[in-house]
C-alpha cells in the first residue's frame, strides 16, 4: 500500500443532526452555555475603518495574489461585480485524479455508503480485544479490566504508520474521545452510575495502537508487540512552561509533571519522526462538584469560566468517584489537562508527553509543517465558538531517522520555540459584510493576517511571556487568557488544521457557530461572513510558515449549494456535493483536500468528501461516503488503494440508549451499535483514479 508522504454547534432546533445527547456527553452541552469567550476584541469592520486608503490599496494587492485561479479572475472585473459569477461558471467535463468516482448521493442509511464498484469492511469496534488475554466483547459483561485490553469507545482520530520491513503491516493509532454510558450500559440510571460503570469509562478513553495487516478483506487487526492501551490514568509527562508550577501541582503529583491520564482526545497528527500528536479537547466537562459547593477566589473563578468549568455536577458524575475530578477538592487538576499529547506508538513501554508550549486550550488537534530548513511548524485550532487559530515555530530543527539521538532531538522539538496566535483582516468594505454570506463585491472572502507572539519556550521549561502583564507559565496553562488579551480574531469553531504537503498552503475546517451575529457576540466578519452559521466554512492560508505574515481567503462557505450563502470556490455550484459542518482535513497524493463532516445541516448523514484544489476543478467537491444514522465520519486515512474512516457514535440520538437503539450498525441483526474504523478500498484500481 502506498501511503501519501507527510509534509515533512451546534443547535437542536433542527439545525443540525448533532442530537443533545451527543453535546451532553461529548462537550459538557457548551453549545446550550454562555460562550466563554468574553474579550472585546475588535472585529474586522473596525479595522476596516481604521485602515487609511493606501493600506488598503496595499492589503488589497496582496489578498488577490493570495487567492485560487477562479477568485483571482472574479477580482479582476471592473471592481463593482465580478468579470464572471462565481458561481454559474462551467463545470469542467472530468473530475480531476483522485476524484473519478461516482458521488454518493446524501441519504439517511443505517449503513456505510460508499461508490459503485469499491469494498468496505470493518477493521475493529469498540470492545475489541487488543491485547492479550483480553475478552471478547459482551455488552452484559463489561469490566474495567476487561475494557484495559479492548478497543475504547468513540474513536475519533486515526494514523495508519506502515512498519519498517512489512509491506503489509501497520499500526493503526486511534483516539478515543468520550463515552456516552446510555450507549453503553444495559438499564443504565444517569443519576447512579455503577463503581464498574465508572471503571469502564475510564479504560474507554484515552489512545490505542494496535496492529493491522492487509489482507484481500481489508485490514484484520493483530495481537501484536506494540498494541497498547492509553486510558484516564496512564502516566504521562507534562514538558514545556508550566511543568512544576504551582499551577499544576497537587496533591497526588506535588512536582507538577505527572499526569494521570488523557481524555476528550479529539484529532491528532503524525509527526515527520515517526510519532503521533493528540489534541485533548472538550476535558472541562469531566470535572464537576456538588451544587452549593464553595467557589474558588475570583482569579480562579475567571480562568474556570474561561475554560468552561462550572462549580456543578458534572454529566458523568466522576466526581463521584474519583476526587481528583472534584473541582473544590482539586482545583488544579483541570490545569493538567488541554493539551497536545505526544505518543510513540514504537515503544510500548514510553511515557506519553503533554506539550505545555504549545499552549492550553481546547485543541482540536495539531498538525506539523516542515520547512526547507528543517523547521517545524505545528498548526492548532481552539475548537469553540469565537475561539481562535494558533500554531508553534520550534526554534530545533527536525533530524531525521529514529536513532536515539534524533529521536531524543525530535521528541523535544514541541518543548522549544515561539507560539502565536491569529489575527485576520481585510479589506473588503463593511457594509458589504452584513451577515448573509453574500459574496462582496470583489467575487471572493480574502484578506490578509498576521501571528500575534504569545510565548516563547527554552531548554528545560525555560520560558519567556510576549504578553505584557502575563506570566510566561500564566501564558502556557491560560493560553485563551492571554490570546484574548493580545487581540486574536474570534473564529467560528477552528477545528482541524492541515497543510498541503504539494503547495504548503494551510487549511482549516471552521465547523459552525449558531452565535455569530447574535446579541452580544461578534459580528460577521470578512473570514466568518454569516449569522447563526450553522453550516460552517474552510478557510485557505497562504502562510509565512516560520514568519507572522499570510494571506487567506475561504475556499468553501459550505451548505446548501442552492442556496445564495454558499461558495464553492468558484466552482459551478450545481455539479457539487451538499457539504455542511467540516470538521477533519486530510490530502491524498494527488493533491485534493478530504473533508469528514460532524453534525451535518442538511438533509443526510454526514460524510468524506474529495475537494480539487488547483486548476479549472477548483472548489469541485464530490461526497465518498456516508457514515451510519447518528453517526459523525472522523479521522479519515487517505491513501493511493485504501481510505479509512472512524464512526464515531453510531445511532446516538436523543430518544435512544443500548436497550432502544437507533442502530445496530456494524452488526446488524440484534447486534449492539458499535463505534469502529472502517476500510473502503477499489479491487481494480487505485482510490479515485
Amino acid at each position: 500500500m502506498a501511503l501519501v508522504p507527510l509534509s515533512l454547534f451546534v443547535t437542536h432546533d433542527g439545525k443540525s443532526k448533532r442530537q443533545h445527547v451527543t453535546c451532553r456527553y461529548k462537550c459538557g452541552d457548551a453549545c446550550s452555555k454562555p460562550v466563554p469567550n468574553k474579550s472585546d476584541n475588535e472585529y474586522f469592520g473596525d479595522i476596516v475603518k481604521s485602515m487609511s486608503r493606501r493600506s488598503v490599496l496595499q492589503a488589497s494587492g496582496v489578498a488577490v495574489l493570495a487567492v485560487g485561479a477562479g477568485s483571482v479572475l472574479a477580482a479582476c472585473g471592473s471592481g463593482e461585480e465580478p468579470a464572471a459569477s462565481p458561481t454559474t461558471s462551467a463545470a469542467p467535463a472530468e473530475s480531476p485524479t483522485g476524484m473519478k468516482f461516482a458521488a454518493v448521493a446524501p441519504n439517511s442509511e443505517d449503513v456505510v455508503v460508499i461508490p459503485e464498484g469499491y469494498q468496505q469492511a470493518v477493521v475493529i469496534s469498540w470492545g475489541d480485544p487488543i491485547l492479550a488475554g483480553a475478552p471478547k466483547f459482551d455488552i452484559n459483561a463489561q469490566t474495567g479490566a476487561a475494557q484495559r485490553g479492548q478497543f475504547g469507545f468513540n474513536n475519533d482520530f486515526a494514523a495508519l504508520l506502515p512498519i519498517p520491513g512489512q509491506s503489509d503491516r501497520f499500526l493503526l493509532v486511534t483516539n478515543f474521545e468520550y463515552v456516552a454510558p446510555q450507549f453503553m450500559f444495559p438499564g443504565y440510571d444517569p443519576k447512579k452510575p455503577t463503581r464498574e460503570q465508572f471503571d469502564v469509562q475510564i479504560a474507554a478513553v484515552g489512545m490505542g495502537v494496535v496492529e493491522v495487516t492487509r489482507t484481500p478483506q481489508g485490514l484484520k487487526p493483530v495481537i501484536g508487540r506494540y498494541n497498547r492501551r492509553i486510558t484516564a490514568d496512564t502516566p504521562f509527562t507534562l514538558t514545556g512552561p508550566a511543568a512544576g508550577t504551582d499551577f499544576v501541582k497537587t496533591a497526588a503529583d506535588p512536582g507538577g509533571r505527572t499526569v494521570a491520564g488523557t481524555f476528550a482526545n479529539c484529532a491528532g497528527g503524525v509527526t515527520p519522526w515517526g510519532t503521533v500528536l493528540s489534541g485533548e479537547e472538550n476535558f472541562h466537562s469531566y470535572f464537576g462538584a456538588a451544587e452549593g459547593s464553595p467557589g474558588p477566589s475570583p482569579i480562579d473563578a475567571d480562568r474556570q469560566d474561561r475554560y468552561g468549568l462550572a462549580l456543578e455536577l458534572s454529566e458523568l458524575l466522576w466526581e463521584t468517584f474519583d476526587p481528583r475530578f472534584d473541582l473544590t477538592k482539586n482545583a488544579n487538576e483541570p490545569n493538567r489537562f488541554g493539551y497536545v499529547v505526544e505518543l510513540n506508538p514504537w515503544d510500548p513501554n514510553s511515557t506519553p508527553v503533554k506539550h505545555s508550549a504549545l499552549g492550553r486550550l481546547k485543541h482540536e488537534g495539531a498538525n506539523i509543517y516542515v520547512t526547507d530548513d528543517g523547521t517545524v511548524v505545528a498548526y492548532t485550532g481552539d475548537d469553540e465558538r469565537f475561539d481562535y487559530m494558533y500554531k508553534f515555530v520550534s526554534s530545533r530543527k527536525v533530524q531525521p531517522g529514529r536513532e536515539p539521538a534524533a529521536m531524543a532531538n525530535n521528541m523535544a522539538i514541541l518543548d522549544e520555540g515561539t507560539l502565536y496566535v491569529a489575527k485576520l483582516s481585510s479589506d473588503i468594505p463593511a457594509n458589504e459584510i452584513d451577515g448573509s454570506g453574500k459574496l462582496p463585491s470583489k467575487g471572493s472572502f480574502a484578506g490578509t493576517g498576521t501571528w500575534i507572539p504569545l510565548l516563547r519556550s527554552g531548554p528545560g521549561g525555560q520560558a519567556e511571556s510576549l504578553v505584557n502583564g502575563i506570566s510566561a507559565q500564566e501564558v502556557a496553562v491560560f493560553t485563551r487568557m492571554a490570546a484574548d488579551k493580545a487581540g486574536a480574531t474570534k473564529m467560528d469553531r477552528p477545528e482541524d488544521f492541515e497543510a498541503d504537503p504539494k503547495t504548503g498552503k494551510v487549511y482549516v475546517a471552521l465547523t459552525n457557530n449558531d452565535e455569530r451575529g447574535a446579541a452580544g457576540e461578534a459580528p460577521p466578519d470578512a473570514a466568518n461572513p454569516r449569522n447563526d452559521n450553522k453550516s460552517g466554512q474552510v478557510l485557505e492560508i497562504t502562510d509565512n510558515h516560520t514568519g507572522t505574515d499570510f494571506t487567506w481567503d475561504l475556499l468553501l462557505v459550505c451548505g446548501d449549494p442552492a442556496a445564495a450563502d454558499t461558495y464553492y470556490a468558484g466552482f459551478d455550484k450545481t455539479k457539487v456535493s451538499p457539504i455542511s459542518c467540516p470538521d477533519n482535513l486530510a490530502f491524498d497524493s494527488h493533491g485534493n483536500l478530504w473533508i469528514s463532516t460532524d453534525g451535518n445541516a442538511l438533509d443526510s448523514n454526514d460524510g468524506l468528501f474529495a475537494v480539487a484544489l488547483e486548476g479549472p476543478n477548483r472548489g469541485e467537491t464530490k461526497q465518498f461516503l456516508t457514515v451510519p444514522l447518528g453517526a459523525e465520519t472522523c479521522g479519515p486515512v487517505i491513501t493511493d488503494d485504501l481510505v479509512t474512516v472512524c464512526v464515531q457514535h453510531p445511532g446516538e440520538h436523543d430518544d435512544n440508549s443500548v436497550d432502544n437503539p437507533l442502530s445496530r450498525w456494524p452488526e446488524g441483526g440484534n447486534g449492539t451499535a458499535r463505534p469502529s474504523v472502517v476500510a473502503v478500498w477499489k479491487a481494480d484500481g487505485n482510490i479515485g483514479v
